[in-house]
Formats: structure tokens, C-alpha cells, sequence
């Protein structure tokens, strides 16, 4: 009875987690098939451009807060039709260079203007919406703090919702300043290409439900106020705002084309922060929205049922870890069978042929690049603790303190993290991730000497990945 139990938890979670790789492998098949469908939008001459709110939204972001406000300051656009909103909730030094930066560029004649909260409600969503409330542009572009916005940004994305009023937002593709500046960032820069270059492309070229990545984009103002605005009940603001759009009927439109570069993390505990608070969103937003999206007459089975494995992609950690800790006690009762894990491997590419696949279409030695893939998998498998947690407590509350991932004006390989006081030291999640680790090795021992040698792949792949990130987590711990 307990073997049929084991057996059949097993191989619900590996028919799951297959479910999750052909999501990649059709999202693949949709990038190539459609990633040409795109109609242009013809320059509008500068007398007919519509006024634009550009809203930065901050929180203690002393190192690059200058940075963004100049380069948002220096965007090619019609000065009587470009506001600045500079959406400042910070408690430390941050305030003043913000201030003497605001007031430089009001010198220079640019419309900019800084709006605070005596309390920080809602963290990014609460902003957003105050600053919203006073905004008189018809079109709201948002970057974060991490972001180096280009000059022609808003001459390339704004055409486009000119052109299609049934576009409530555009997006760009992001970049990246400092993908050299280390192994990590790397991996990182890997992993996004594949996300911007194929998922979103294949989403929005296809007509499935894609979301706003939360900076670089630019919002039709009616769209964010008839969607019911930003709300701050789940994590990712962002997602959440883009598929209540979607399914009330508004229409989303990437733009590959057009890169705004951004900082990557460069501590593994920075990147993990990031990705906690991205599944505890995610996974808010997939209770919240999966029934009205469901619902929606607007939408076809095939959108749905893209959607819905969009919105879920995080509930892949947990299955991951459910698929490790059942091993060993399948390993021990010879009456069942682990079968099922052969399902994985033709699944498992497909992930894969989406990271290959963006190098490709990006880079002319991308060969070359996919040195860092292995790396990838490794990062990618080991955050899987941290990642569950986050999705536990996406699936019991609502909200949480969005914490922010400190950025420290990296660019290239140039410039230090270590010595800022923004950097962070602890992580109580590494327990965990050693835990998995022993785990994970003692069953591959168990496996080797019951004579079940087909899955000392799988298991040595899960030790090595929790070793990994709790080894890079304990050294930055330390230093």
C-alpha cells in the first residue's frame, strides 16, 4: 500500500513537471514558427506625439538612483510632452542625491518632479498608484532603479500604441550592463535571453497571454484605470495588472527590438531574494487570476491552457523537491516502479532548446556562449528550496513585504558589491539547501549499492545543485 502510494505521488510529479517542459518546447515551436509576425509602426513626427508620464519608482537605491534619473532625463522626446515622476520612498542617502539630481535637471528645463509617501503602502504598487493619480500623460512608461533607459526609447514604443488602440502596453526586451562581470551574472544573462528572446516573443507574436515584466514597458493609461489598476495583494504587481488586462480584453505587444539595459544580481543571495519574491507573486497572482482567465469568453482552451501553465511555472520547485525526497523511499520498496523518470529526459529539453535557441538568434558565436549552461542547470536546480518556500507562502497569504534586490552600479566588470552596506549577509534557507544536498548524496549511495544505477544521474544532479548554491550562499555569508 505505502509503495502505491510513493509510486503514485511519483508519477504525478514527474507528469506534471513534464507538462512544464513541453510548455518550452511548444513556446519553441511558436517562436519559430511566428517570431516574423510583426506589422511596423510608422515614425509619428514629434508635433503629433502624445504626452508621456515617465515614472521611476525607488526605495534606498543610493548607488544608481543618479544614474536613472539621468537617463531618463535624457530621453529624445518632446519637452512640453514629457512628464518625469520620480516616485522616491527611500530612508537613507538616497533622498538627497534624488533631490540634487531632480533639481539639476529642472535647472536644464526638464518636467521632473519628485512624489514621497509619508508610508510605504502597497511598497511598488502603492507608488505606481500614487503617482498615477497625478499623472497627465496619456502614456505611463515605468523603468526600475537597475535600468539604464536608451534615448530613443519612448520614440520606439510609443508609435505602437498610436498605432493599435487596442494595445494597452508595450514591452522591451531587457539586456544586460554586466553580464561579464561574473559566473552568476552569466547565468542569469542566459536564462533571461531565453525568457525575452523566445517565451515572450512566441507569446505575444502567437496571441497567448504574455505580462509586463514590471520595467521597460510603456502602459496605455486607460488600459492600467479600466483593469482596475495596480493592486498591491500580490507580489508581482506586474503580472497580476497584465492578465486582468488580457482578460478584459486588451491586447499586449512586445517589442524584441527595442533592449533597455539593466544590472544583473551579483550575489547569489540577491538573486535568490529576487526569485523568492517573483514565485511568492507568481503564485498569488495564479489563485487570484486562474479562475477569471478560466472564465473568460474572450479566450480560446489553447490560451488558457498556456496560461495557466504561464501562471503556475513556479509550481514546478515544489514537484521538483517532492520528486527527490520520494526517490530513496522508492529506491527501498523494490514492488514500485521509478518508470515514470524516463519521462523527464525528452521533457527536460525543452527548456534547454529555449536557452540554445535565444543565443542563436542573438549572438553570431552562440555556440560558443552555451559553455554556461551546465552552470544554469546547476543554479536553476539548486534554488529549488528557496523557491518552494516562496511558493508555500504564496499559496497561504496575500501581500508580504516586497524586499528589495540592492543593485550597486555594476557595469561590466567593473565596480564592487562587497563593501556596500546594501549587500545582504544572511539567509536562513541555506539549512535547506545543505540538508537537500546530504540527502540527495546519501540516497545516491543508497541507489548505488540496491543496484538501482540509473538514477545516480538524477540524484548526483540535485547533490551537486543544493551543494552549489548553499556553497556560493555560505562563502557570501562569510565574507
Amino acid at each position: 500500500m505505502i509503495a502505491r502510494l510513493i509510486a503514485i505521488l511519483y508519477a504525478l510529479a514527474v507528469l506534471c513537471l513534464s507538462a512544464y517542459g513541453l510548455h518550452a518546447w511548444v513556446l519553441t515551436v511558436l517562436y519559430w514558427r511566428y517570431r516574423r509576425r510583426f506589422t511596423p509602426a510608422s515614425p509619428v513626427p514629434r508635433d503629433r506625439l502624445p504626452r508621456v508620464t515617465v515614472q521611476l519608482p525607488l526605495y534606498n537605491e543610493a548607488h544608481v538612483a543618479a544614474r536613472l534619473i539621468d537617463a531618463a532625463a535624457a530621453l529624445d522626446y518632446p519637452r512640453d510632452r514629457l512628464e518625469i515622476q520620480v516616485l522616491d520612498d527611500s530612508t537613507d542617502e538616497t533622498v538627497q542625491i534624488v533631490d540634487r539630481r531632480v533639481a539639476f535637471h529642472r535647472r536644464q528645463g526638464v518636467d521632473i518632479r519628485v512624489l514621497r509617501r509619508s508610508e510605504r503602502d502597497g511598497f511598488k504598487a502603492g507608488a505606481l498608484a500614487r503617482g498615477l493619480e497625478e499623472a497627465r500623460g496619456e502614456f505611463i512608461a515605468i523603468f526600475d532603479a537597475d535600468f539604464c533607459p536608451r534615448s530613443d526609447f519612448l520614440l520606439r514604443t510609443v508609435p505602437h500604441l498610436m498605432a493599435h488602440p487596442e494595445v494597452g502596453l508595450v514591452q522591451a526586451r531587457w539586456t544586460h550592463l554586466n553580464t561579464d562581470y561574473s559566473l552568476l551574472t552569466r547565468v542569469q544573462a542566459l536564462a533571461l535571453d531565453g525568457h525575452f528572446v523566445v517565451e515572450q516573443t512566441a507569446r505575444s507574436r502567437a496571441g497567448l497571454l504574455m505580462h509586463f515584466n514590471g520595467t521597460a514597458g510603456v502602459w496605455r493609461r486607460s488600459c492600467i484605470e479600466e483593469s482596475g489598476g495596480w493592486q498591491s495583494d500580490t507580489l508581482c504587481e506586474d503580472l497580476d495588472l497584465s492578465y486582468r488586462a488580457q482578460i478584459g480584453g486588451w491586447r499586449l505587444l512586445y517589442l524584441p527590438e527595442v533592449e533597455e539595459p539593466a544590472e544583473l544580481p551579483p550575489q547569489i543571495l540577491a538573486f535568490k531574494r529576487q526569485q523568492a519574491r517573483w514565485a511568492q507573486g507568481a503564485t498569488q497572482c495564479l489563485r487570484k487570476l486562474s479562475v477569471p482567465l478560466v472564465r473568460s469568453p474572450r479566450l480560446s482552451p489553447f490560451q488558457k491552457a498556456m496560461g495557466l501553465l504561464h501562471l503556475s511555472g513556479y509550481m514546478a520547485y515544489p514537484l521538483m523537491i517532492l520528486l527527490l525526497l520520494l526517490t530513496p523511499l522508492l529506491v527501498l520498496h523494490p514492488d514500485a516502479s521509478w518508470g515514470p523518470l524516463r519521462l523527464l529526459a525528452p521533457a527536460c529539453l525543452g527548456p534547454l532548446l529555449v536557452y540554445a535557441t535565444s543565443q542563436r538568434a542573438l549572438y553570431p558565436d552562440w555556440i560558443r556562449r552555451l559553455w554556461v549552461l551546465p552552470f544554469l542547470i546547476l543554479v536553476g536546480t539548486g534554488v529549488a528550496w528557496n523557491n518552494t518556500l516562496a511558493v508555500l507562502r504564496g499559496l497561504i497569504r496575500w501581500g508580504g513585504e516586497m524586499k528589495r534586490t540592492p543593485k550597486f552600479r555594476l557595469e561590466g566588470r567593473e565596480g564592487r558589491w562587497d563593501r556596500s552596506r546594501y549587500r545582504l549577509r544572511r539567509d536562513r534557507g541555506v539549512v535547506g539547501e545543505v540538508g537537500l544536498a546530504l540527502y540527495a548524496l546519501a540516497a545516491a549511495v543508497l541507489a548505488g549499492r540496491l543496484g538501482d544505477g540509473g538514477l545516480l544521474p538524477f540524484l548526483l544532479l540535485y547533490g551537486a545543485a543544493f551543494g552549489l548554491v548553499a556553497g556560493m550562499s555560505l562563502w557570501e555569508m562569510t565574507r
